[in-house]
């Protein structure tokens, strides 16, 4: 019995549960008892102890059940002639599971070709295990909810408290995510610091983290000053793609909310929204196969030969339309939300329709427009594809938008791609420049909540 039959089992038994439980606490109420709960929470209590207990169980059984797995395969004949080297090991393990899921046919080892039976029998077994066990918990909270199927008993805060707790397993999973992703950071963080200075990082203006394998090599020592790598970030994403951003988004916004007739937004404003659904990587392709040639030959026209096909400006305005919606949207919804009466009391004293627009409508909906910049820059400065295919991947510290340049996260993807050693301030010097992102981006989603909680105004 595999899981996915004991996982299905365990709802059909929940389900039935539920529907016992309804029948039963309609009948104590044709009795002419009085119900302190509806039978409906009855059901779902009863449905709810079947099945939740059960699946918690199943989640934590899976990963138990990969371990012992794994275990009983190496202590068998075949598996304990496996080399001891790790990698070689679990590359053969691996392809024995492909194997015997019917992934594949044949392995490259003929280790794997051994192993597959010994490992189908022992997957099968520990499913069975495992899914006996929970459809025995499942049965188990079927006859305890059952047998408080009483009048007096009020299901409804059962229902209630299991809803609830659902809710703060939720939010605990959300929060301690986050939470390891920080502590992650810091930690191989500290790691790198302790062997590149703070102040290198931060203040150096040569990155080239190449380092050697042996210090009697040449270049066995890089360098890792990011400034050029977070200048290249706020000019390419805070500075090109805002210039192109903020005002199409912005007036985009205007034109769809104040001038566009209904007909016309319904048909225009999905078809922006498109813009924000559009994957990265075709924006990659588009900036390097049609953006990039068209800003190189534009710049060597007006006399700069050194415009190069990788270029700033390229990625800056691929990026800036990518994030119109971003702008747009924020715009759209701080603008919509102003209310009539204020524009028809500017109406009503003269003023034309520009010039509430600009002297009414635009004040009383900046805090939103900024907070839709703000969180538009953050994720301009996230950027990777884009970035990597029309910008480069040369660290320049440079203001010429027709010279090639390169960001925080292109940088992450070039020092992690491949097998790395993850002793090496190379490597490390990832995880530093991920967590100095993660400060940056944070502080400016920060600002961005701050300006539009200090600033929003509530409209009758």
């Amino acid at each position: 019995m595999s899981l996915t039959v004991a996982l299905v089992a365990i709802l059909l038994i929940a389900v039935a549960a539920g529907l016992f439980a309804l029948n039963r606490a309609k009948g104590l109420r044709r009795g002419g008892q009085r119900l302190n709960s509806l039978p409906n929470y009855h059901a779902f209590y009863v449905a709810l102890w079947t099945a939740l207990p059960a699946l918690l169980f199943l989640a934590i059984w899976t990963p138990v059940q990969a371990n012992l797995v794994n275990q009983a395969v190496l202590a068998s004949p075949a598996g304990q002639k496996l080399p001891a080297f790790d990698m070689a090991r679990d590359t053969i393990l691996g392809e024995a599971r492909d194997i015997a899921s019917g992934a594949i046919e044949t392995g490259f080892n003929p280790e794997s070709t051994a192993l597959a039976p010994v490992y189908a029998e022992a997957s099968a077994r520990f499913a069975a295990i495992g899914g006996g066990i929970a459809i025995l918990i499942a049965l188990g909270g079927a006859l305890f909810a059952l047998r408080r199927v009483r009048a007096d008993f009020r299901a409804r805060s059962g229902v209630e408290r299991w809803v609830h707790g659902l809710l703060v397993g939720a939010s605990l999973i959300a929060i301690l995510t986050t939470l390891g992703i920080v502590l992650s950071l810091m930690f191989e963080s500290l790691r790198f610091f302790n062997l590149v200075s703070p102040t290198e990082f931060l203040f150096g203006t040569e990155w080239s983290p190449q380092t050697a394998l042996r210090a009697d090599q040449a270049g066995s020592s890089g360098a890792f000053g990011s400034i050029p790598l977070f200048w290249g970030t706020a000019f390419i994403g805070a500075i090109i793609a805002m210039i192109v951003a903020i005002p199409l988004g912005l007036m985009s916004a205007i034109f769809l909310t104040q001038y566009a007739p209904y007909q016309l937004r319904a048909w225009l404003k999905p078809m922006l929204e498109i813009l924000a659904g559009v994957p990265t990587v075709v924006y990659g392709y588009f900036a390097a196969l049609t953006v990039a040639p068209i800003v190189r030959d534009f710049g060597i026209s007006i006399g700069i030969e050194s415009a190069s096909s990788e270029s700033a400006l390229a990625a800056g305005l691929v990026m800036g339309i990518m994030i119109i919606p971003f702008v747009s949207s924020m715009a759209d919804d701080s603008i919509a939300a102003v209310p009539q009466a204020m524009r028809d009391g500017s109406l009503a004293l003269g003023a034309t329709r520009s010039e509430t627009i600009k002297k009414v409508v635009l004040p009383a909906a900046l805090p939103g427009v900024v907070g839709g910049v703000l969180l538009a820059v953050s994720r301009a400065i996230g950027e990777t594809m884009i970035v990597v295919m029309a910008a480069g991947l040369a660290a320049n510290l440079t203001a010429n938008p027709f010279a090639s340049v390169t960001t925080v996260t292109t940088q992450i993807v070039q020092l992690l791609t491949g097998d790395q050693e993850f002793d090496s301030p190379k490597t490390l010097a990832a995880f530093a420049l991920g967590l100095a992102l993660f400060i940056i981006t944070l502080i400016l989603n920060l600002i961005a909540l701050r300006v539009v909680r200090k600033y929003r105004e509530a409209y009758e």
